[in-house]
């Protein structure tokens, strides 16, 4: 029993050695306000060398991002912008390139098919009277060698252009020969022919004489029509 204590005792009295050894190799022992310096020192410069490493990358980050947001926003404006820059220049340069070129086609084609650039239309009923009421060609004298009915057609007829309105040539075909008078294409009306030298509205039947037609004094040929020819 006293050698169980003894050798207890032994190694309670080398634990203790051991801690002293421990204790003097780790220098002299802080207290507890110095400790608590230590630890504020070294939270203030853990906290100063975050904050700079933090800010450091933070700010690379940030650059970077900057960078492809940039390049993102200039890659999507350029393309928004191409697209609709191009829609709109296309939209209004085709517009306006039509406008021009319709303008510019039609002018050179009126002139080019009735050598003027008078727009022509087809007049009403009363338009066409009222035109022939204030054309003087029925004033001008018949001569069979000169001026004939032919004539009195094709002036009626350009003076009906040089007012604006659409006037047809009509060739009447009788056994012994053709007449020439007019016509217009009335909208309200539809195809009216008339007799340039009188001014008078006529009927055109095949088959019925144009004088009888239109009670005129029968000449001495056969006035029968045969056919009848519209040119416009």
């Amino acid at each position: 029993m006293k050698s169980r204590r003894k050798w207890y005792l032994v190694v309670f009295a080398g634990l203790a050695l051991l801690l002293a050894v421990l204790v003097i190799s780790c220098g002299v022992s802080y207290t507890q306000e110095e400790l608590d310096e230590v630890r504020t020192a070294a939270y203030a410069e853990g906290k100063d060398v975050g904050y700079t490493e933090g800010k450091e990358t933070g700010l690379a980050e940030l650059e970077l991002a900057k960078q492809e947001a940039d390049a993102l926003g200039y890659r999507r404006g350029y393309e928004i912008g191409c697209a609709d820059g191009y829609k709109d220049g296309f939209a209004d340069g085709y517009k306006d390139g039509e406008v021009e070129g319709f303008d510019r086609g039609y002018d050179e084609g009126v002139d080019a098919g009735l050598g003027h650039g008078y727009t022509l239309r087809d007049p009403t009923y009363q338009e066409a009277l009222a035109f022939l009421g204030q054309d003087t060609t029925d004033k001008n004298e018949y001569d069979e060698d000169a001026y004939v009915c032919s004539h009195f057609a094709r002036d009626v007829c350009n003076n009906a252009e040089t007012n604006g309105f659409r006037c047809a040539l009509v060739v009447i075909r009788n056994p012994d020969g053709d007449h020439a008078i007019i016509a217009f294409e009335t909208i309200d009306n539809g195809l009216v022919y008339f007799e340039p030298q009188f001014d008078d509205e006529v009927r055109v039947v095949i088959g019925k004489s144009y004088s009888q037609l239109n009670n005129y004094v029968r000449s001495s040929f056969d006035d029968t029509i045969v056919g009848i020819v519209v040119i416009w």
